[in-house]
């Protein structure tokens, strides 16, 4: 009864203690498109994201590493307003597009064999541009009246986030993770005089947005 205990209580605390090589390198990130079309206001967003990234353990489940890509973001709608013999159509798009840089590290702690707690703190940076332009064309009768602007300006945004999350390794070479909410803080200021900066804050974890992902790890 000794000897059965005694495996137990060993092979508990293998699991418990079970670790990430020091040296172990993988790789993950987001590539991503998606549309959206609303046709009650004759609106569209896309957006198109690739930020790889790439982690390195420096020591048993403690890992480093940055994710570095480019993010684009637009939104367009159009208008049509008619009144009597008078048309306007006016059309306005947003385009807000990034280089981003996010440097982390990452704290595992096992939970079992093949799955893993983790906590990721991380430093989000994006350098990009807003882009707006607007036209419109009014049409009454055989007169026509265009016009058109446009404006630009760069912007920068910096932040501090943690991520708990879950990773569990089909093998030694392929893992799926998972992240549940965030808390942090960021702050973007657009490069125009004047301007202010915004802040936005996020405090708590969100069921329903688990984010779901896959990455390679090059097993020693």
């Amino acid at each position: 009864m000794k000897k059965l205990l005694l495996a137990s209580a060993v092979a508990l605390f293998g699991l418990a203690n079970a670790q990430i090589s020091k040296g172990t390198l993988y790789v993950s990130g987001q590539v991503g498109y998606s549309q959206e079309e609303n046709n009650n206001n004759d609106s569209k967003i896309e957006s198109f994201r690739v930020v790889p990234t790439v982690g390195y353990f420096v020591a048993p489940n403690l890992a480093i590493g940055t994710g570095v890509g480019y993010v684009n973001d637009k939104y367009s709608a159009t208008t049509t307003t008619t009144v009597g013999s008078a048309t306007l159509v006016a059309k306005n798009e947003d385009t807000q597009s990034a280089f981003v840089v996010a440097p982390f590290v990452r704290k595992y702690w096992s939970i079992g064999e093949k799955l893993y707690f983790f906590g990721q703190l991380e430093v989000p940076m994006e350098f990009g541009k807003l882009e707006t332009e607007t036209s419109s064309v009014l049409t009454d009768g055989s007169v026509t009246t265009t016009n058109s602007t446009s404006d630009k300006a760069n912007y920068t945004s910096v932040g501090v986030n943690i991520k708990p999350g879950l990773d569990y390794f089909l093998n030694k070479n392929w893992t799926i993770e998972a992240t549940i909410g965030e808390f942090g803080y960021n702050t973007a200021k657009l490069d125009v005089d004047g301007a202010k900066s915004i802040n936005n804050y996020k405090f708590g974890l969100n069921l329903s947005a688990i984010t779901f992902g896959v990455k390679y790890v090059f097993a020693k």
